[in-house]
């Protein structure tokens, strides 16, 4: 795997992965940036809800659950001091779907967090990951 990086100027970035996708990064303008992108830390935020996503959502196919819908909410705590690594992540799983199980549930978000999910595995090492779901009508 690999990617590579492209300065555009002031703060920008734009990122190209091995598979041909392409991703502008910037800061906040109180922080010399442009805003025209998200952050580096808030694209980890957003890799972490994919790649568990993309454990879940399978996990419940193959036992044949059907979801009619799926959104993870994160929230992360930085540290004070550099380099302001995560310290806490709340990640809760909101699922919509017609007789679901909690314990169904449950099982998916733990082999997620527990055995499948890379990037969890990595954030893991600085940070505390606080999961939640919840079903909604």
């Amino acid at each position: 795997m690999w990617t590579k990086i492209k300065w555009l100027g002031k703060r920008r970035f734009e990122g190209e992965t091995e598979s041909g996708h392409k991703v502008k990064m910037d800061i906040a303008i109180e922080k010399g940036g442009e805003n025209t992108g998200p952050t580096p830390m808030e694209l980890v935020l957003t890799a972490l809800g994919a790649c568990t996503g993309l454990d879940v959502v399978p996990i419940l196919e193959k036992k044949r659950i059907k979801l009619d819908g799926l959104e993870i909410k994160l929230e992360a705590e930085r540290a004070d001091e550099h380099p302001r690594v995560f310290k806490k992540i709340k990640i809760e799983y909101i699922f919509q779907g017609k007789d679901l199980k909690d314990s169904d549930l449950k099982n998916a978000v733990e082999l997620s967090a527990d055995k499948y999910c890379s990037v969890s595995a990595m954030i893991r090492k600085t940070a505390e990951l606080d999961y939640s779901w919840k079903i909604k009508a």
